[in-house]
């Protein structure tokens, strides 16, 4: 998961606008990607989610301050959610980008009946983690050697 910050307490920045991604948001997506993540998504990644209901764009004045992918799975009877994606422009982090995304794509799983909604975080990701855990995330199991360069995830869960 992406480096996501919670608001910053005494800042005058406007709240960002939130809406879904469309294709031509896709190369400010990559780009935002590629500034986040020492491994990041290819451009086709993205291109497979264009109009899913939770992936959703983080507009700050004219630009894309950030973004989510998530969705929704059969699961048992009962939708589960997962949030697989989420980054903010590093010129946009500490202003409530990635809180504002969340809750939104929240909202999107939980009205998709989700009873559940699970991610996987990096365990050094200490900001993401606790972004996650203020949304009442909890870290149920870690997956050894997770990601390409050996590092563990932690896969963290909360309820809807």
């Amino acid at each position: 998961m992406a480096v996501v910050t919670t608001p910053a307490p005494d800042s005058d920045a406007p709240p960002p606008t939130v809406r879904e991604a469309v294709k031509a948001d896709l190369l400010a997506v990559y780009r935002i990607e590629k500034a986040s993540f020492p491994q990041p998504w290819p451009f086709a990644a993205f291109q497979r989610y264009v109009g899913e209901p939770a992936f959703l764009v983080a507009e700050v004045g004219a630009g894309v301050a950030g973004y989510i992918v998530a969705d929704s799975v059969p699961n048992h009877g009962r939708p589960l959610g997962h949030v697989k994606d989420l980054a903010v422009h590093p010129d946009q982090r500490g202003q409530g980008v990635g809180s504002t995304l969340l809750q939104r794509a929240l909202g999107v799983m939980r009205a998709q009946n989700a009873a559940e909604v699970k991610l996987e975080v990096r365990e050094s990701n200490e900001t993401a983690r606790r972004l996650y855990e203020s949304f009442g995330f909890e870290h149920r199991r870690t997956v050894p050697r997770y990601y390409d360069d050996g590092e563990n995830a932690l896969v963290m869960i909360a309820d809807l």
